[in-house]
């Protein structure tokens, strides 16, 4: 994790839902060093604990909570407010960035998945911003909101339906309520990231042919020219919280996706059609969904090498951004 000479912003306090690992967790950590005292929010018991140690041994001189928390559950993120608030003031910084992964085709899925993803990252972001939003109006600096989308959130990614809609919602529902917000002093960044090398293959979930699902996923996901250095995306990302901007659109991919899509959707549509033509196809039956860190990765001499090539990076960051469970 790296570090950062940004603003300082001590005496504010920072809560990061999904903050246990990945993306997440480099985001605090940016918060940390920029003097926020932060709250880490996940469902995970565990998973925040070794997180927690990793943020004080980074940043000792921050003063580092967590919070388990559903956000599928309003009820709860309503009492981790107010315990937030009860405990460190605040909070004048929001971070909504909950979120799951599944990739499978159509065929392997069902409505269940599709319900999964709107409950955690777009109602999950609902609450979050919901409940926060009393806490951020009482703020002196004023408060900040930022909402985690996806460059899968600016088109429909074939094989990651359900976390492209959820994703989609959630964007739009960041703008609307920046917009809503315009004469409140608090202010709402709707962030659009790319890939990112975050090891987030390990927890996402893979279905239809897992190995095969797996393999493509996490050579993307990990390659240099394709994929951006997370920690990078994570300082870039909180400066534009910071800064208030409304919109950030992170990686030359993802911008190049979002304007040929505004530009040309149609294409864009069919372009997307033939590449889900290349994607593994669904063998017979519906097998269940299985975490990354229990898919067998593809055995091919070439799709083999090219997959333990293409995930070098994002295997590394797997450890260090807590992505592995021990």
């Amino acid at each position: 994790m790296a570090q950062t000479t940004e603003e300082s912003l001590a005496g504010q306090t920072a809560l990061v839902t999904g903050g246990s690992r990945g993306l997440g967790l480099l985001m605090a950590d940016q918060l940390a060093a920029r003097g926020c005292t932060v709250i880490l929010a996940a469902r995970d018991a565990d998973e925040l604990a070794v997180a927690q140690k990793k943020l004080l041994h980074r940043r000792p001189g921050v003063a580092v909570h967590t919070s388990v928390c559903d956000v599928r559950d309003q009820e709860a993120v309503h009492a981790m407010f107010r315990a937030a608030h009860d405990t460190c003031g605040g909070p004048d910084i929001v971070i909504a960035n909950a979120g799951i992964i599944q990739v499978a085709p159509l065929a392997a899925i069902g409505a269940k998945e599709f319900k999964d993803a709107m409950d955690t990252m777009y109602m999950g972001a609902v609450h979050t911003c919901l409940e926060a939003l009393p806490y951020l109006k009482e703020s002196e600096r004023g408060g900040r909101l930022g909402v985690i989308s996806s460059v899968g959130g600016l088109m429909g990614v074939p094989h990651l339906l359900p976390y492209a809609g959820a994703k989609a919602a959630a964007g739009v529902f960041a703008e609307g309520l920046h917009a809503e917000l315009a004469a409140s002093g608090v202010s709402v960044t709707a962030v659009y990231p790319g890939l990112m090398r975050t090891g987030s293959h390990l927890q996402a979930e893979f279905g239809g042919a897992r190995s095969k699902e797996f393999g493509w996923f996490s050579t993307v996901a990990g390659a240099p020219l394709v994929s951006m250095n997370a920690q990078r995306a994570a300082e870039r990302i909180v400066k534009a919280v910071v800064r208030r901007r409304t919109r950030l659109v992170l990686t030359p991919l993802a911008r190049a996706a979002d304007l040929a899509h505004g530009v040309a959707p149609a294409a864009t549509t069919r372009l997307n059609g033939l590449v889900a033509r290349l994607l593994p196809q669904a063998p017979p039956g519906r097998p269940s969904l299985r975490r990354g860190a229990e898919v067998e990765p593809p055995k091919g001499a070439v799709s083999g090498r090219f997959q333990t090539w293409g995930s070098a990076l994002n295997e590394r960051a797997s450890d260090a951004y807590n992505q592995r469970k021990t």
